[in-house]
C-alpha cells in the first residue's frame, strides 16, 4: 500500500509516531529508568531538587572517569591526540559538574534540615564513582574501599583502580619515555599509595615550561593544569555550599563536615605543575 504524501515517513515534516514497542529514544537513553530513580524520603518538596542534583553529579562523575581512563590509556600508548581530546572533553564536563552546585548553593540551614534526616548516614564521600575520580587524580587510599565491602562489583572496580596508574602517573611515564629525568623512585612507586610531590619532577616541569610554549608536552601540562583548577573549584564550591547549609556541624556519615572539606580545598592535584611556575 502506498503512503499518502503527508503520512509519516513519506518525506513530510511529520515524524514517525507509531512504534511496535518503546521508542528508539527510550531504548537508547533509558529515560524511563532515569526519571523513576527518585524516591524522596521526606515530605519536603526541596528534597527532590537535592536528590536529582546528586544523581546528576553521579552521572557526570561517570563520564569524567571514562574520559580520564581514556586519556590515561592513550598516554600509556604514546597517543597524545587521543589523550588530549579526552582531557579537553573532560574540561567541559567538569564545568557542567561544577554548575550542578547551583541548585543547592543557597540552601539555608532550615531548608537543608527539613530533609537532612532522610540521608541517614549517607554522605558524598561514600560515592564510589567520585572515589574513582580521586584515584585517577593520584589521591589513593585503600581505606576508602572499606565502605564498599558490601557491594562486590563496586569494591572490585575500586580495588582495580587503586592499583592502576593514575592520570598523572601515565603523564610522568610519558615524560620519562621522552627522555626527561623523571626519577625511578617516582616511576616505580607503589601505585596504591597517594602521590607525593617530588623536587625532581618539579625540576622537569620547570625545564619544560622554560622552553617552547607551543611544545606538545607544555600543552599537555596546561591541559592537566586546567583539570586541576576545575577540580579545585569543585572542592571549593562544595565547601561553600556545605558551609551555607549546615555551618560547622558534623557532616552526614560522621565526617567532620566543613572542617574536612576545608582541608581538601587547600590541596592541589598534579602538585608540581603548580609549584614549578615559581621557578620559571
Amino acid at each position: 500500500m502506498s503512503q499518502t504524501p503527508d503520512a509519516p515517513g513519506a518525506g513530510s515534516d511529520t515524524p514517525n509516531l507509531d512504534f511496535a514497542g518503546t521508542t528508539p529514544y527510550e531504548d537508547y537513553v533509558q529515560a524511563d529508568v532515569l526519571t523513576h530513580l527518585q524516591h524522596p524520603l521526606s515530605d519536603d518538596p526541596g528534597e527532590m531538587v537535592f536528590l536529582v542534583t546528586t544523581q546528576v553529579m553521579e552521572l557526570w562523575f561517570t563520564v569524567i572517569v571514562h574520559e580520564w581512563e581514556t586519556a590515561a590509556k592513550a598516554l600509556g600508548e604514546d597517543n597524545l591526540p587521543v589523550a588530549t581530546d579526552a582531557l579537553k572533553r573532560s574540561l567541559r564536563e567538569l564545568e557542567a559538574l561544577n554548575a550542578s552546585w547551583r541548585p543547592l548553593a543557597h540552601l539555608t540551614p532550615a531548608q537543608f534540615n527539613s530533609y537532612r534526616s532522610a540521608l541517614g548516614e549517607g554522605s558524598g564521600f561514600q560515592s564510589a564513582m567520585y572515589r574513582r575520580m580521586e584515584f585517577l587524580l593520584g589521591d589513593k587510599s585503600a581505606s576508602m574501599l572499606v565502605p564498599h565491602r558490601g557491594a562486590p562489583r563496586v569494591y572490585a572496580e575500586l580495588e582495580k583502580a587503586l592499583h592502576q596508574p593514575s592520570l598523572y602517573d601515565e603523564t610522568l611515564r610519558l615524560l620519562a619515555r621522552r627522555g626527561l629525568p623523571v626519577p625511578a623512585s617516582v616511576l616505580e612507586r607503589d601505585l596504591s599509595q597517594k602521590y607525593e610531590p617530588s623536587a625532581e619532577v618539579e625540576a622537569v616541569w620547570t625545564e619544560l615550561y622554560q622552553g617552547d610554549q607551543n611544545a606538545e608536552l607544555v600543552r599537555l601540562g596546561e591541559l592537566l593544569t586546567d583539570v586541576g583548577e576545575l577540580v579545585w573549584r569543585w572542592r571549593n564550591d562544595h565547601l561553600v555550599a556545605t558551609r551555607r547549609a549546615m555551618g560547622s556541624k558534623v557532616g552526614t556519615g560522621g565526617s567532620a563536615g566543613v572542617a574536612w572539606l576545608e582541608k581538601r580545598a587547600t590541596k592541589n592535584v598534579f602538585p608540581e605543575l603548580w609549584t614549578a611556575r615559581s621557578h620559571v
